[in-house]
């Protein structure tokens, strides 16, 4: 008898017979997880945010299909260290990132957005002024209502930097802090924690990060760890004191009892390349002694940090506006010229390990004079003015306010891939977001942040092998996701939060180039964020799916 009413009310009620069960469905694909497991053909079906089935779904329907025979479909790209958390308050569709398949990214570089104070926000005037943005939260949690309120193209997740409680505790100075200070610091940590930082992260080898003691960021990785956080690391040294740098990676690791991950792993400048095997052996040994540590790496063969980041850290004690005056003394000059063409091992002399002015190349400007520069190589710019490479350098730190993004080749391309096949490194793009439109274009920026994924799909994975598609695409997704604690992201399984990139495997590759950063790569065919189509038939759509992740810490 109920079944015989439940019909006549199906035929009684057409619209409720015929309604869709699923609001997104993809139809006909080759499903790699995330996992590392093998693929398998199997379709998927998504109803709000969520993935809800996954499996041969012939009858089942949505009210809108995806064929995507011949596709990957794959958990949504997680970027290790991303760099979007400004730009995504001035351009939050975050283009570069969407359009390479990009769905979370995760930031916080030593630096973090939180916590701010005045004095942070007029070191970075001249940027908010060019963008018009207004620095109207002071917490990490304001922060993130801000970034929930406006919609995001990317998921994103962040650290908080110890580098950003130090500046805003003591600022620039070469110091140690004061037992009170210190305190202070730990508090800042603690609260941002609570906001939902994913852990406590440094950049060492940059002032004022590297006047920090390992005693002072243990401290303060203890105080992540009692929330349930890890600790990030762009190590002191990646070059000339390599060997001290790891060392000491691993005893901020131990003594603090807390995860460790090596943000960008590399072997730089021409005396260290063929040294990765040996650093990836010291790496293997110290989790064979329990210390749980990994690493991620991107895809080329060159960085990027700011031109300043030639000068050794006494030049840039105090803030920007007493390097500026420094540069501005022509025997401080003159001290510098000596300095910077001397190979020396107390500090990173990005300039000299990268061959000179013909390794730097000017990558971003923020004075809208200094456009032509993008793209050029330091050297090109000195001959164009008839200036020694040195006194180009501090011309153009002067003219652009210390605020000018520079290339730098340092490393090399095996010791790359000897990386890049590791069991325990990730992949990241160390870039922010950027746009060919809207107020982010005329600035040029690294590759990386255009094309970092679909060159490893395209270079590394189809056209060399150097990688399984299923092991790419674990260090992609799954592995990332488990590693900063993203619960429910980073895989596709029934349950999980609709974060998935569907590519094409024969096609996909990237098209940026260093002196041509900004284009999109071609094969990423759909970008899903939290359910919502943001890429469509590689077009972008309007949405703004994404959302604020929050760390193990979060108790609102």
């Amino acid at each position: 008898m109920l079944t015989v009413m439940l019909l006549i009310s199906l035929v009684q009620n057409p619209a409720t017979a015929s309604a869709p069960q699923y609001d997104l469905l993809i139809r006909n694909g080759t499903i790699i997880d995330g996992s590392g497991a093998p693929r398998r053909r199997a379709d998927i079906a998504i109803k709000g945010d969520r993935i809800v089935r996954i499996g041969r779904l012939r009858n089942a329907s949505a009210t809108r299909e995806i064929d995507a025979t011949g596709m990957i479909v794959a958990p949504g790209f997680i970027d290790m260290l991303g760099q979007s958390e400004t730009y995504l308050l001035i351009d939050p569709r975050a283009m570069s990132k969407v359009m390479m398949g990009v769905t979370t990214e995760v930031t916080g570089e030593g630096e973090s957005i939180a916590p701010i104070n005045e004095r942070l926000i007029k070191e970075q005037e001249d940027f908010n002024r060019r963008y018009n943005l207004t620095i109207d939260w002071r917490t990490l949690d304001e922060y993130f209502n801000r970034l929930e309120k406006q919609g995001s193209g990317v998921n994103l997740a962040t650290f908080v930097g110890a580098t950003q409680v130090r500046a805003y505790v003591i600022g620039y100075d070469n110091r140690p802090p004061t037992t009170a200070e210190l305190e202070q610091m730990k508090q800042l940590v603690a609260a941002a924690m609570k906001d939902g930082a994913l852990g406590l992260s440094t950049s060492l080898q940059y002032v004022p990060a590297r006047f920090a003691t390992t005693d002072e960021i243990v401290e303060l990785a203890k105080v992540a760890r009692q929330y349930g956080g890890i600790y990030m690391t762009h190590q002191r040294s990646e070059a000339n004191a390599l060997d001290e740098s790891l060392a000491e990676v691993f005893a901020i690791g131990r003594r603090a009892k807390i995860p460790v991950e090596i943000w960008h792993l590399k072997t730089a400048y021409k005396k260290n390349w063929g040294r990765m095997p040996e650093v990836l052996g010291k790496i293997k040994r110290a989790r064979a002694q329990g210390l749980d540590i990994t690493a991620d790496i991107y895809p080329y063969i060159a960085a990027s940090t700011s031109l300043s980041a030639c000068l050794p850290p006494w030049a840039l004690e105090g803030g920007t506006e007493q390097m500026l005056k420094r540069l501005k003394d022509q025997r401080t000059r003159e001290r510098l010229k000596t300095e910077i063409s001397t190979d020396a091992k107390e500090w990173e002399n990005i300039y000299l390990g990268s061959g000179g002015a013909t390794g730097v190349l000017i990558g971003s400007v923020v004075n809208r004079d200094l456009e032509s520069m993008q793209g050029k190589r330091l050297s090109q710019i000195a001959e164009e003015q008839n200036k020694d490479p040195l006194d180009a350098l501090f011309d153009l730190i002067l003219a652009d306010h210390g605020q000018t993004g520079a290339i730098y080749f340092m490393m090399s391309e095996p010791d790359m891939r000897a990386a890049m096949q590791s069991p325990f490194v990730s992949f990241c793009t160390d870039s922010g977001a950027r746009a060919n439109d809207g107020p982010l274009a005329g600035a040029k920026s690294h590759p990386r942040g255009w094309g970092s994924y679909p060159r490893i799909l395209g270079r590394y994975v189809r056209d060399e092998h150097l990688l399984t598609l299923e092991q790419a695409i674990h260090k992609m997704t799954g592995m990332p996701a488990q590693r900063v604690g993203l619960h429910d992201r980073g895989l596709l399984r029934a349950g999980s939060f609709a974060d998935i990139t569907i590519f094409d495997p024969k096609t996909v590759i990237d098209r940026a180039t260093f002196e041509m950063p900004n284009q999109h790569p071609v094969g990423i065919e759909y970008v899903i964020v939290n359910g919502e189509l943001e890429v469509d038939k590689g077009k972008r759509t309007p949405a703004l799916a994404g959302r604020a992740l929050r760390g193990p810490g979060y108790s609102k």
